[in-house]
């Protein structure tokens, strides 16, 4: 059976060697020095590997089931879910006001990828009621959050968001749940919704559904969305669940893959709901939510690749197949690991060199959202706006492939089910689809991030990556191989900005023909930028003098790899992007 450990070490290299959280001047961040911060990460690794890791498989195989309208987990997940609620997991980064513990966002995303990575499945339960907890805690009135919000901290009530229609996809102006007003301020919601995650299981005592409906007589289309806060059981005055709402199980879903989820059809027949944020304005409180969920899909594409590269990393040290090419390097064995051969270095590589740069890339992230949730500062939440569809879709991109790489590792065993590789992949798959399909991030940063504030926020990432790359163009050590690369990237990034800009006015498609080209190629330069912040880091330790060398040298080697073998693929993006839009529409509809 697969297994999964966290990696602790290289998040706190990233933490305090290159983000130097303890040191910046954030509130709150003072209070995260390594001791700290060691202490929450050893034990989040821990009930990551012993509680949930073995339940991954469990959820894969027994999926979940629907009886009598309810919705059973598999085997072990209520008794895990009521260990992370004990610990407090649920309430890591939420507010003390309600419960939580209040720490940065940044310690969140690190907790993230451990849970996500040991279990992708059980996770979502957790990770979904968070964004419903954050789109009220954002937009509600201070009777909605006292009347949901403690519960939801602990995930003694659990939440969801409801937007797809089985008629309406990403187009949400097309939706048919409708919302009639009461005499009493609340509504009556009637419709039906698909693809709910965690809309109903076992393991908690209400479930609180976030729902887009159309309230009669508003405006048309997207315009005339609304929010409500539909729970499954009405609340009684004293906070306790009653009487059981108008909502439903239709059906379970049957997937390819995050089997232990229950990813329910839900129908709502005039059950109560309370407006959430403004009428007309359900996009606004909804848009809370879902970037945070596209920011947790991201984590999802890097904990699935970072799981499957450690079971294949583990095999290609066992499994015994051919000679190296320049020699026997086990003569004592029949053959050597599969790991000497180079074409299995290339794909351990390539897995290695994303997962470390897409880390520090999320947590890069989530600082510069503690930044504005904690100072206010709108620059920091301009340049997040702009990276959540890169992060959402570069990562989960390669971080699907990495699963397929790991995969391939083990060849044949690797399509077994037995091995376990399987899930990686089939759990991968999902996280380039739900919460925006990749192809939609790319139309969303090209058709709207970059000219967000009049570009001011794209060109403020082009601004920050030419000063650093100035900044240590004297460092002899890492200029040659990690801030030349970085800074021709950053000019392919920018002449496709340029391209976007001087051909997509006259002819929309050129822009939205390469988008998919941009958003990768964005990626890469962000990653890149990582990789060129991880290598000053990484030198300064060796330079200083560290008893920890091999861990810093390692982090250099593999930084050149990406810079050398993956960064390149920019100049490719730039010709195709250039290229514009004549031969992507050259067929008729007909011809194909």
């Amino acid at each position: 059976m697969p297994s999964y450990t966290a990696d602790t070490r290289d998040m706190s290299f990233v933490l305090h060697d290159v983000l130097k959280i303890e040191t910046s001047d954030i509130p709150g961040f003072d209070d995260l020095d390594p001791s700290f911060t060691s202490a929450i990460l050893e034990e989040a690794g821990k009930i990551a590997s012993e509680v949930l890791a073995p339940l991954n498989r469990v959820g894969d195989l027994e999926g979940c089931t629907l009886e009598n309208g309810v919705v059973r987990t598999p085997t072990g997940f209520k008794e895990a879910f009521d260990q992370v609620r004990e610990g407090g997991w649920t309430s890591l980064d939420c507010d003390p006001e309600y419960g939580g513990q209040g720490l940065p966002h940044v310690m969140g995303s690190a907790v993230g990828e451990f849970l996500t990575a040991s279990n992708m499945a059980f996770n979502m339960y957790q990770g979904l009621t968070h964004g419903a907890y954050s789109a009220i805690h954002i937009h509600g009135t201070e009777e909605q959050k006292q009347t949901y919000l403690p519960k939801m901290v602990t995930c003694e009530w659990t939440g969801t968001m409801n937007l797809t229609e089985p008629h309406s996809g990403t187009d949400l102006g097309l939706m048919r749940t409708k919302a009639v007003p009461q005499e009493d301020g609340t509504y009556k919601i009637t419709g039906n919704k698909i693809f709910i995650s965690a809309g109903d299981h076992d393991m908690s005592e209400n479930v609180i559904h976030l729902v887009l409906a159309k309230i009669q007589g508003g405006p048309e289309g997207i315009k005339g969305v609304s929010l409500f806060i539909v729970p499954k059981f009405l609340v009684n005055e004293d906070g306790t669940p009653g009487e059981r709402n108008g909502v439903s199980v239709g059906a379970l879903e049957e997937k390819m893959g995050i089997h232990g989820n229950a990813t329910c059809v839900m129908n709502y027949d005039e059950a109560t709901g309370y407006l959430l944020g403004t009428e007309h304005k359900g996009m606004r409180a909804m848009f809370t939510m879902m970037n945070e969920a596209r920011l947790g899909v991201a984590v999802q594409g890097l904990g699935q690749a970072t799981a499957a590269y450690q079971n294949a990393l583990e095999y290609a040290k066992d499994r015994l197949q051919g000679r190296a090419v320049t020699g026997a390097e086990a003569p004592d064995k029949p053959a050597d690991p599969i790991i000497v051969h180079p074409d299995i270095r290339r794909a351990l590589m390539d897995q290695k060199s994303f997962i470390e740069g897409a880390r520090a890339f999320m947590l890069w992230s989530a600082e510069k959202i503690d930044r504005f949730q904690r100072t206010g500062d709108k620059d920091a939440d301009g340049l997040v706006s702009l990276m959540i569809p890169v992060l959402k879709g570069f990562l989960t991109d390669r971080g699907f492939e990495c699963a397929v790489q790991a995969q391939q590792i083990f060849g044949g065993h690797g399509y077994i089910e037995e091995w376990g590789m399987s899930q990686f992949v089939r759990d991968s798959r999902i996280a380039q689809i739900y919460e925006g399909a990749n192809g939609i991030q790319a139309l969303d940063l090209v058709g709207r991030k970059l000219a967000q504030d009049s570009g001011k926020h794209v060109m403020a990432f082009f601004e920050e990556v030419k000063s650093f790359a100035k900044a240590n163009e004297e460092n002899d050590a890492i200029k040659a191989d990690f801030m030349d690369p970085l800074k021709a990237a950053s000019k392919d990034l920018q002449a496709a900005a340029m391209f976007f800009m001087q051909s997509g006015m006259k002819n929309p498609n050129n822009a939205l023909a390469g988008s998919y080209d941009f958003m990768t190629m964005f990626g890469h330069v962000a990653l890149g930028y990582m990789w060129a912040k991880m290598a000053v880091a990484a030198q300064a330790k060796l330079d200083e003098g560290t008893d920890d060398a091999a861990f810093y040298e390692t982090k250099l080697a593999t930084g050149r790899y990406y810079m050398q073998r993956q960064l390149p693929a920019t100049g490719m993006h730039l010709a195709r992007i250039t290229s514009g839009a004549d031969p992507v529409m050259a067929l008729t509809a007909e011809a194909f």
